[in-house]
């Protein structure tokens, strides 16, 4: 599939099934001022609580603004909404012990693909049809990261994405151009990491760094899979993305990146050290609020472009309703009604949440043109065509269970590190990755969802 949205009767094609496809912080936590609404009159009322549990957000006064939503849509529906809230890194073990008990809550919240709970979880057709008849198309790694063509089932509903641009300091690239291919990084970066502002790009085992890597294989025309979920990773071309990682490590950061957390690349920015990372607009976000002055020297451009042009694999915010749910009626409303307040969500947000439905996305290049936090003020403006060169993890196929896996247990990141730090040579990180990599999807092929 090609554009950069989903046509409705593409998707009623795709997700009906039987038809070939391109050829095949610890634990949940209350809120102290948690959501809760019983109201008289609703559609729902006199039933069980509507209980959702989401990630902490990073921006300041979201999730208040977001709990008062929920709060208001509960007086409007006669329903008492419950929210809770746990840290992102803690997502899935929340998720897998949920599943595993089969009780919970209604609707969870994922940063990542819901693939590997497609058996507990409900087909959420219905409630995309009803959102695409309503706001439009969705936009097609959207799609691809909430359906799997091998069963045809919908796993999961998508209200936003979050687009990973670079951020690179404009002082420090001047006289040498803003970054825009990986060549230049590998070209300034000496220079850079010599003056006491090295390049940094994650190589540890964190999250974070396997979906910047992986932006960085694609980029390379290399992958974890081929559209038909067959492995590929295996290639000459993973070999020269890892052969080109292992130099920009050497000559232009250090060993620090070996050992990041989801949050390093942005206290590594707010420092002054970093002269550039690859984050969500977070980054900045945090930058305005912390340093105005560093943050005015800051600069955003989309992730570099390789060989085979630009990639930035990205979360997709997703909500799965599980089968056990006591207020599956509710849960699906009250998803569908979420993608009414798409665009207030993406400003209250600063910009992260970009709308997965073209109706809503349809303001953001005048919403981005002129920002009043920022130095200059259209500095944002390059969000409003982040999708161009955001893609899904699972490219050039769909994000599946099997490439969740993969990138949950480092598999990327490993590959490069060892390969980096002269553990192995290419092409041995290769064939060991590969051998990792085989199992796993293995695994997912014999519970027939790959």
């Amino acid at each position: 599939m090609s554009g950069t949205d989903l046509a409705r009767r593409d998707f009623l094609r795709l997700a009906a099934g039987g038809v070939t496809v391109l050829a095949a912080g610890t634990g949940c936590r209350s809120r102290s001022n948690r959501t809760t609404s019983r109201a008289h009159g609703g559609s729902f009322e006199g039933g069980e609580p509507l209980r959702i549990a989401r990630r902490t957000n990073y921006i300041s006064g979201y999730d208040e603004w977001w709990d008062e939503q929920a709060r208001r849509w509960g007086e409007r529906n006669g329903i008492e909404v419950l929210v809770e809230y746990f840290d992102v890194t803690q997502a899935q073990a929340h998720a897998e012990t949920e599943a595993a008990s089969q009780r919970g809550h209604d609707v969870f919240q994922l940063v990542a693909s819901a693939a590997p709970f497609e058996d507990h979880v409900i087909d959420h057709r219905e409630i995309v049809e009803e959102a695409i008849a309503k706001f439009g198309t969705m936009t097609s790694f959207v799609e691809r990261s909430i359906v799997n063509p091998k069963t045809g089932k919908c796993f999961a509903f998508s209200d936003a994405w979050n687009p990973s641009p670079v951020h690179y300091r404009t002082d420090l690239w001047e006289g040498v151009g803003p970054p825009a291919g990986w060549q230049d990084l590998l070209t300034a970066g000496p220079a850079l990491k010599a003056r006491g502002t090295p390049i940094g790009i994650g190589l540890s085992p964190d999250i974070e760094s396997n979906g910047g890597l992986l932006g960085l294989l694609f980029s390379f025309g290399a992958s974890i899979q081929d559209e038909e979920a067959r492995i590929v990773i295996n290639s000459r071309a993973t070999v020269e993305a890892i052969k080109f990682a292992t130099a920009l490590f050497r000559t232009a950061m250090t060993d620090e990146v070996l050992g990041w957390d989801i949050a390093s690349n942005n206290r590594y920015l707010v420092t002054g050290r970093g002269s550039l990372i690859i984050n969500s607009v977070a980054a900045l976000r945090a930058l305005e609020s912390q340093d105005p002055g560093l943050a005015a020297k800051t600069g955003l451009r989309p992730v570099p472009a390789g060989p085979a042009g630009r990639f930035a694999p990205h979360a997709v915010n997703v909500y799965m309703v599980w089968k056990f749910s006591k207020n599956q009626e509710a849960a699906k409303r009250f998803l569908v009604d979420l993608i009414g307040e798409s665009k207030e969500n993406f400003l209250k947000s600063a910009y992260l949440q970009i709308p997965s439905f073209s109706k809503p996305a349809s303001d953001l290049p005048g919403l981005v043109a002129d920002d009043p936090r920022s130095q200059p003020a259209d500095k944002y403006r390059l969000l409003a065509g982040a999708a161009a060169w955001t893609t899904n993890m699972g490219y050039p196929g769909y994000t599946n269970a099997a490439c969740q896996e993969v990138l949950e247990t480092s598999v990327i990141s490993q590959m490069f590190a060892s390969a980096a730090t002269g553990a192995m040579t290419a092409e041995e990180a290769v064939r060991t990755a590969e051998a990792r990599i085989k199992p796993i999807f293995d695994k997912w092929r014999e519970q027939g969802k790959v």
